[in-house]
């Protein structure tokens, strides 16, 4: 008999809550047989979407009921104080108490990192945790880390970073060597600032796969796996991303919509533009990893459709499966170790 993975979805959590979360969840059982999945939240309006996709008493699908629901404009704070019983802090639980192997919300993301850091605890030796993320790039996607959690970092927070997106890209896309590049102003070493400078002389001891500082271009087009910055960094260049792929968007169908011309060229150049579409779908590569933790969080993006948050299931699922956290413990362990024996 398979193995079997147990995730809980926070089903109140994102723009649309269980209107999404819920078709989500019964796609990802229809398509993952080693999957068993926990929906937690309001059981009436969870029952109601159940029913209504003609999906209700599902042998792998349970409902935990949670009173509460945390506000996607919520300060972290109130939210960790004053919602013990909301459908993202009951998931977190059942990771917890090890009645979940990971934990999947669309929810308010500092409400999500606050309440994930305060149940499961950072592992030992990791001081902080961070938000990383696949990116797609013309060798297939970029992992980067960290996107937001922490916008003042050390030298040695850079170091973790690097350790924790080496790990989960060697276990995500079974790369025994992860290419892991800091992110810079220019390559050379007396570029950047005593930050970066401090940490690349870190990760030049360490066993990992350090190839050196590495500009914005090579996210996308350069020879690396791994692409480690600062929270502030990472969030800008992310977002930055999100608005020029919306930009040349726009502009792409304003011009095959502009004349009669565009539009026979936009008809013979459909089958490309499909294919074109399908590999950059942003869809593909939702659900960001919260790592550092003694537990597996995946963070949704708000506003994903069932697509975009089955694909969060997905990731949870395949880092389950995986045991990240354990791998990254003990590369941790292993890589503190041989810093004291230097």
């Amino acid at each position: 008999m398979s193995e079997t993975f147990t995730i809980a979805l926070d089903a109140m959590g994102g723009d649309h809550g269980p209107g999404v979360v819920v078709p989500a969840a019964v796609q990802a059982l229809r398509h993952r047989p080693e999957l068993e999945l926990v929906l937690v939240g309001d059981q009436g309006v969870i029952e109601a979407q159940l029913v209504a996709l003609k999906s209700s008493g599902h042998a792998r699908l349970k409902i935990h009921h949670a009173s509460q629901v945390v506000g996607m404009e919520e300060p972290p704070a109130l939210a960790l104080r004053n919602k013990k019983d909301s459908s993202m802090r009951v998931a977190i639980n059942l990771v917890k108490q090890g009645q979940a192997q990971a934990c999947v919300s669309a929810g308010n993301t500092g409400a999500l990192m606050a309440t994930a850091r305060y149940v499961l605890k950072t592992l030992p030796g990791i001081d902080r945790p961070a938000i990383s993320t696949s990116i797609p790039s013309i060798n297939g996607h970029t992992h980067m880390l960290d996107l937001g959690a922490n916008v003042d970092c050390t030298a040695e927070h850079l170091y973790q970073f690097a350790v924790m997106g080496s790990v989960l890209a060697g276990a995500i896309d079974n790369n025994a060597a992860p290419k892991v590049g800091l992110l810079n102003i220019g390559e050379e070493d007396i570029k950047g600032n005593e930050q970066v400078k401090d940490a690349a002389r870190l990760l030049e001891q360490s066993a990992l796969n350090y190839i050196g500082f590495v500009e914005g271009d090579d996210i996308y087009c350069g020879d690396v796996d791994v692409v480690v910055c600062d929270g502030f960094v990472g969030n800008v260049s992310l977002k930055t991303t999100e608005g020029v792929a919306r930009m040349v968007a726009h502009f792409m169908r304003a011009e095959f919509k502009g004349s009669l011309y565009g539009r026979l060229a936009g008809l013979l150049a459909m089958p490309v533009l499909q294919r074109f579409k399908r590999r950059i779908d942003p869809r593909r590569y939702n659900g960001a990893s919260l790592l550092g933790l003694q537990g597996i969080v995946i963070k949704s993006h708000g506003g994903a459709d069932a697509t975009a948050f089955e694909n969060a299931i997905r990731i949870a699922c395949l880092e389950a499966k995986k045991g990240v956290p354990q791998r990254i413990g003990k590369e941790i362990e292993r890589f503190l170790h041989e810093r004291r024996g230097s």
